[in-house]
């Protein structure tokens, strides 16, 4: 094996466990400009992390090269971390799950595609845009980029897992004026099937965005019967799903301590996590090389349990729920592919629900304007008055607030139009009780 080195050095270093997780990405990018190409580059990337158990306690070290300098150096960093580490909280090397779950979903096809294939449809792209309405004055950017990712995950208990995936990405962004009123929109389109590759479709939808909010003005402050739409959810829902974080709720910084087996949400609610789900997204096993499993996070407005890695689930007693994700240098819990269960309601349906009220389709500043700690949030926001159950004028200059636990107990309803998003998120339109909408 390529990494047999590393493994014999650590042994003769007195390392009593170790593991190397080794990342390679490969990407490339080509845009658009009036319809030449400003950009055309390619990236490799390759990271080592490495981590061993010595003298009882564990060490990290990294590099972005592979040769035997670079084990030796590995095995010397983890003993020299190892000496000086403070932190106690336990880490393990995992010797393997009783069963895995194989999910492939790397498509081998895409990268024997032409790149004048990729690029002609960029083309279109553009021309789509530029052709959808006098009043797209710019398209600003188009762009096609590509990438492939391999994860590896070798330890000293004879575990060697591998996971490939795939994906390309088509975005566009264009400017629409009308009087001295200029609006900017944004779309993108996401998958590695690249026969799904509908960029004229794409097109109809930014132009159909930047028109749209070409007239929007602040509505007057109040507390509104609303709809917000797929992209708006998407955005919240990671944020409020993150709440099941098995490290939050023992750093005592979650909104759901003690909250399993109780409603948290509206019963119209139902949200799992669906690694094994057959999409760009999937993940048979986490970094820590738990197998995953697809799980209920909340079924029916009740919450079904935390999420965990191995260092979490040692300290509550349970097993890990294979949530156990790389970030910041450290094993974190994260979330992997998230699903809310879709309604039976079309978007016009839920419309005219509401009869009088908004209709919100974008919101920004979440970092920002999300408190994680209590939940409140006050986000800057675009949309829709609905008057009669239908579409009125656009909005703009409005904010919107409340508190995200709040407002997923105030669902009243759940849409069928269902969108999948490169956040790793797939959910529809929901209809909520009422909104605080800040305007004029």
């Amino acid at each position: 094996m390529k990494y047999d080195k590393f493994f014999a050095l650590a042994k003769e270093a007195g390392i009593e466990e170790a593991e190397l997780y080794i990342a390679q990405k490969y990407e490339i990018s080509v845009s658009l400009f009036h319809g030449e190409v400003d950009n055309n580059s390619v990236a490799n990337g390759f990271t080592i992390i490495a981590r061993g158990k010595y003298n009882g306690k564990f060490g990290t070290a990294a590099c972005d090269v592979w040769n035997a300098d670079k084990a030796a150096f590995l095995v010397n960093e983890i003993v020299a971390n190892a000496k000086v580490i403070e932190n106690e909280d336990p880490i393990f090397i995992f010797k393997g799950s009783e069963k895995y779950t194989k999910i492939n979903n790397f498509n081998k096809g895409l990268s024997l595609i032409p790149l004048d294939e990729k690029l002609k449809k960029l083309h279109e792209l553009e021309d789509a845009l530029r052709a959808y309405d006098k009043r797209i004055v710019e398209v600003q950017a188009v762009e096609y980029s590509e990438n492939a990712n391999s994860i590896t995950l070798i330890n000293t208990h004879g575990l060697k897992l591998v996971h490939k995936s795939n994906y390309y990405t088509y975005v566009g962004v264009v400017a629409a004026k009308e009087g001295d009123q200029v609006k900017s929109a944004y779309d993108l389109l996401f998958d590695n099937d690249f026969t799904r590759a509908d960029v004229k479709k794409l097109a109809a939808e930014i132009g159909k965005k930047a028109i749209d909010q070409l007239g929007g003005e602040a509505c007057e402050s109040n507390t509104y019967r609303a709809v917000l739409s797929s992209d708006v959810v998407s955005s919240l829902m990671r944020f409020y799903a993150g709440h099941a974080s098995s490290e939050e709720v023992q750093k005592r910084s979650s909104l759901f301590i003690d909250k399993v087996g109780q409603k948290v949400a509206s019963s119209k609610i139902t949200i799992e996590e669906k690694p094994l789900a057959r999409n760009p997204f999937a993940r048979w096993f986490d970094d820590e090389g738990v197998a995953t499993k697809n799980k209920f996070i909340v079924k029916n407005g009740v919450l079904q349990g935390y999420l965990y890695n191995l260092t979490t689930a040692h300290k509550d007693g349970v097993e890990s729920t294979g949530n156990g994700y790389l970030g910041g240098g450290k094993i974190d819990v994260d979330l992997g592919f998230l699903v809310m269960k879709p309604g039976k309601k079309s978007l016009d349906d839920l419309f005219k629900e509401i009869g009088d009220g908004v209709y919100i389709t974008e919101v920004s500043g979440l970092h920002a304007g999300m408190n994680f700690q209590s939940g409140n949030f006050s986000l800057q926001s675009t949309g829709f008055l609905v008057k009669d159950g239908k579409l009125a004028r656009g909005l703009d200059l409005i904010t919107v607030s409340g508190n995200i636990v709040d407002l997923f107990k105030d669902i009243v309803a759940v849409g069928s139009d269902v969108r999948v998003f490169p956040s790793a998120v797939s959910c529809p339109s929901v209809q909520v009780k009422k909104i605080i909408v800040a305007g004029k």
